[in-house]
């Protein structure tokens, strides 16, 4: 189940809810003040081999994919 994002419009609290997928856009009430919290744009980095997080072109996604090639792409490249 994913984890989203969420600020309230009236008091700013920010705060992470898990829900189903098939329930992010229902209404979610704040957890300090019970007004409406709107979902926020989640931002994340793209881990590379061995862990090390690098840009969005090392990670080969300035070509719309994310290939980077670990070898599940079938590109025929490879990083040894």
């Amino acid at each position: 189940m994913p984890i989203y994002e969420y600020r309230c419009q009236a008091c700013l609290h920010e705060f992470e809810m898990l829900r189903p997928m098939d329930r992010v856009n229902d209404d979610v009430l704040c957890l300090r003040c019970k007004g409406r919290a709107l979902r926020r744009l989640s931002v994340i980095a793209p881990v590379l081999h061995g862990g090390a997080i690098g840009s969005l072109a090392e990670a080969g996604m300035e070509r719309g994919g994310a290939c980077g090639c670990g070898g599940a792409c079938s590109c025929g490249a490879s990083l040894n």
